[in-house]
């Protein structure tokens, strides 16, 4: 077991080190330079910010100037917002995003194991038609254009919600539902395929022959089964909320991450587009890790040594 946690983390370390150097080269093969604009319009001020930042500097030494000065934990200094290190940015804007980002998960995972539960047990009824069409309709429709579409009609014709602040529990309440709505159909449809197969195992048809209640046979015994592929899914997922929070923070004007990442793209703010990204992927890199290790706790029968060969 014990070789298996060393492989994981230099396999973390290796797939991080590959984001890190593809992220850098693209970056910095894209047409463009973040000094174009009305402060350099003078050479001279455009080289010393170019000396400043080491951009004056063949693109190898810059990458491996960059690998040392990360090795420390220090992301630099934003180019647009050079009163600013990225790490202050960071610091400002994670806690937000991770609390936005978190609240979704666990609406989407609630939401979405009871909506697939309840379809399974009422198989072929109404309420499963009625819980897969919402499903459906909660993929097809991006979180972005659902965000639209909440703002218009809770924030500006029904006036009942709150947009653009982020100062109390009801300003949550729009970007949760535009975060965790695709995320939620997605778990509701594979709780409910997963909880259809299970529950034709003979081990629930022996549950029920020795008169166990519904209620035990269904959280004790099915559903705990149920729950695998959900997650293995988890991982997965839990991208698609952390990075679909960058596009959502910006439509709802959310002082998160996204913020600071949106307009770094837009600014070509090399400092800041490496640190933010780096960043989630370290998080993102070690979510997967532990969805890995809730697998094995989740069914016993998976050993982690099995792995190792």
């Amino acid at each position: 077991m014990k070789s298996y946690y060393v492989k994981r983390f230099f396999s973390m370390l290796v797939t991080l080190w590959v984001i890190i150097t593809i992220t850098f080269f693209l970056m910095h093969f894209t047409p463009g330079s973040p000094f174009n604009d009305e402060r350099t319009t003078n050479d001279a001020i455009q080289k010393n910010l170019e000396e400043q930042y080491h951009l004056d500097k063949p693109l190898i030494v810059q990458y491996g100037m960059y690998l040392k000065q990360i090795a420390t934990f220090d992301f630099g200094i934003s180019i647009k917002k050079s009163s600013q290190t990225v790490n202050e940015m960071i610091g400002r804007g994670f806690p937000v995003s991770f609390e936005l980002g978190m609240v979704s998960l666990i609406v989407a995972v609630i939401s979405g194991i009871t909506l697939g539960v309840i379809a399974s047990l009422k198989h072929n009824g109404v309420i499963d038609y009625a819980a897969m069409t919402i499903a459906v309709i909660g993929i097809s429709i991006p979180n972005f254009v659902l965000a639209t579409m909440l703002i218009q009609q809770f924030a500006v014709n029904w006036r009942i919600l709150p947009t653009a602040t982020w100062s109390s529990w009801k300003h949550m309440i729009l970007p949760t539902i535009a975060l965790a709505t695709g995320p939620t159909a997605i778990i509701a449809r594979l709780t409910r395929t997963s909880m259809l197969e299970v529950l034709t195992q003979d081990y629930i048809k022996t549950a029920k022959a020795k008169g166990l209640s519904p209620f035990k046979i269904i959280v004790k015994h099915a559903l705990r089964n149920a729950l695998l592929p959900v997650v293995t899914l988890l991982g997965a997922l839990a991208a698609s909320i952390l990075t679909g929070t960058f596009v959502i923070e910006k439509i709802f004007a959310i002082p998160g991450m996204g913020k600071y990442f949106v307009d770094s793209i837009n600014n070509r703010d090399y400092p800041v587009i490496m640190g933010t990204t780096i960043f989630y992927s370290t998080i993102l890199i070690i979510m997967l890790f532990l969805v890995d290790l809730a697998y094995g706790i989740l069914d016993p029968r998976i050993k982690l040594q099995k792995k190792e060969g």
